[in-house]
């Protein structure tokens, strides 16, 4: 489990300092706007201080023409619209429409302008005023959203950089598993042999025939591990055959190894055959997982029952038990590489159940049901063909 709470803490760390990065920018972008939006506002103003002046000079008054002129030019940005006190439209400046839609452009530039900005008012004399109206810039309403994608961005970058870098691990520990794998089925391949030939010699001397036969089937076991290894890394071949016969023979397997408290409990129809594609040794080695993981859950006196159904073109087999439940936050954890509840283990089990369900079968398995302190049930889906 520790190795797991590694892995979920640099997510969290991966995440957190995105939301930093992102909170960061996000403040000073809006501070930024802000500023600028002052900006605007004070320019709008000196537009419409120069455009009243400019009124005043056509009037007759001493003013500098040129130097009004120049600042009612400057402003090629911001979108104005101004009218007479009582809402006519008098003019407009950095608006693009087409004449024939002028009206209407400027009714609807108007609403957006009312609705975000309170007006200006130019007093041209003591019964005359006009009224300028205006909104943000397009630039900086381009700014607006720069934060959000710029957030965007970088949460891009670091999920491309963590499935990278997750991918590039696992392909590492896939190495390594295939390589220790085939390595073990190797070094079992030597003490079978040996145990297979003092089997012979126990029946020589005629030994007790009960325990010969016995250790003739944990023999069979481990020729089953062997060949279990010995498939990781390369695609097993799936046999159509009965599913119903891997279930009772390792069931039986795990009856005689199992403590007394423990009862084992198949439910299926003795008279179907439950034909679909599978590889026996690997679909026992997750049948077996599962019913010890059970066994590790039963506390004291417990049930395991596999119940297996036909339905259609699938094959559903439950597997449950009266232990001590799996918490809902862990349904989906607990089939991670590393994640494990117990003091001794690599928290392989679950997650190597899984790729044989899933890759190599095309199935699916999950937690159907689970309750703390009442018990757990998987369920695993085959589809026929």
């Amino acid at each position: 489990m520790e190795l797991y709470f590694k892995k979920r803490r640099w997510k969290i760390l991966l995440l957190l300092a995105a939301v930093i990065i992102g909170a960061g920018s996000l403040f000073y972008t809006n501070w930024l706007i802000g500023q600028m939006s002052i900006q605007e506002r004070k320019s709008v103003e000196l537009w419409a201080e120069a455009m009243k002046r400019l009124v005043d000079t056509e009037a007759g008054g001493n003013q500098d023409l040129t130097f009004l002129q120049t600042i009612m030019e400057n402003n090629t940005t911001i979108p104005i619209v101004w009218t007479s006190a009582d809402g006519t439209i008098l003019g407009d400046r950095n608006i693009k429409y087409n004449e024939k839609r002028r009206e209407i452009v400027l009714q609807q530039e108007l609403a957006k302008m009312t609705s975000q900005k309170a007006p200006i008012e130019i007093v041209l004399s003591k019964d005359v005023s006009q009224y300028l109206f205006y909104r943000d810039s397009n630039l900086l309403l381009n700014l607006r959203y720069f934060p959000l994608v710029q957030f965007g961005v970088i949460m891009l970058f670091i999920s491309v950089s963590y499935f990278a870098f997750s991918a590039s691990r696992n392909a590492e520990q896939n190495q390594v598993w295939v390589g220790m794998s085939k390595e073990t089925a190797h070094q079992l391949g030597t003490p079978i042999s040996s145990l297979m030939a003092w089997i012979e010699i126990l029946k020589m001397k005629n030994m007790d025939e009960n325990m010969i036969e016995e250790i003739q089937k944990d023999v069979s076991r481990l020729e089953k591990i062997t060949e279990r290894f010995s498939k990781i890394g390369s695609a097993p071949e799936l046999l159509t055959d009965d599913l119903k016969l891997v279930l009772q023979s390792t069931v039986s397997y795990l009856e005689n190894r199992s403590s007394k408290k423990v009862r084992f409990k198949l439910d299926l129809d003795e008279k179907v055959r439950y034909e679909v594609p599978h590889n026996a040794a690997l679909f026992s080695w997750v049948i077996e997982n599962l019913c010890k993981n059970a066994i590790d859950a039963i506390e004291s006196d417990g049930v395991i029952n596999l119940q297996l159904i036909k339905k259609k073109d699938q094959f559903i087999l439950d597997i449950s038990d009266n232990g001590k439940g799996i918490p809902k936050s862990q349904f989906k954890t607990i089939f991670e590489p590393g994640y494990t509840t117990k003091k001794r283990g690599w928290g392989l089990g679950l997650s190597l159940a899984k790729r044989i369900v899933e890759n190599y079968h095309q199935g699916k398995i999950f937690i159907k049901h689970s309750e703390i302190g009442k018990g757990t049930t998987f369920r695993i889906i085959l589809r026929n063909g």
